[in-house]
């Protein structure tokens, strides 16, 4: 699949899965032997299960109302995108802004990825 393709993929199936917490539907994305980091000083998530694991983490007390996700910039086998999403977290409003840094496998599913993110008190317009 190329690469151009795997990233629209990648950014719409993540917009449609977060925005009801489907965890499975995102974790078809990647690879068996995957890679995942959130943020840099965070130990990795290696495969699927450990990625899953950390997903349902991530979500539990998350309250989703918007999940955007921006059109991916794509160069070779890696892509980048940039996401805002507002929730509620333990009752409280919150904007969520961020990015993601995807390389896939010649088949389309993402083998490495690292996510880059922070969290705002609030429904933060951005611009």
């Amino acid at each position: 699949m190329e690469a151009r393709e795997a990233a629209r993929r990648f950014v719409r199936t993540w917009e449609r899965g977060w925005a009801v917490h489907d965890v499975e539907t995102i974790v078809s994305l990647y690879a068996e032997d995957c890679v995942h980091r959130s943020m840099p000083f965070r130990p990795a998530h290696h495969g699927r299960a450990e990625l899953a694991d950390y997903i349902r983490w991530s979500f539990e007390n998350e309250q989703v109302e918007t999940v955007r996700f921006g059109e991916p910039y794509v160069d070779g086998d890696t892509a980048v995108a940039e996401f805002v999403v507002t929730s509620r977290e333990d009752g409280k409003p919150a904007t969520l802004a961020g990015c993601v840094i995807v390389r896939f496998d010649p088949s389309g599913s993402a083998v490495e990825t690292r996510d880059y993110w922070h969290v705002a008190e609030g429904h933060v317009e951005l611009g």
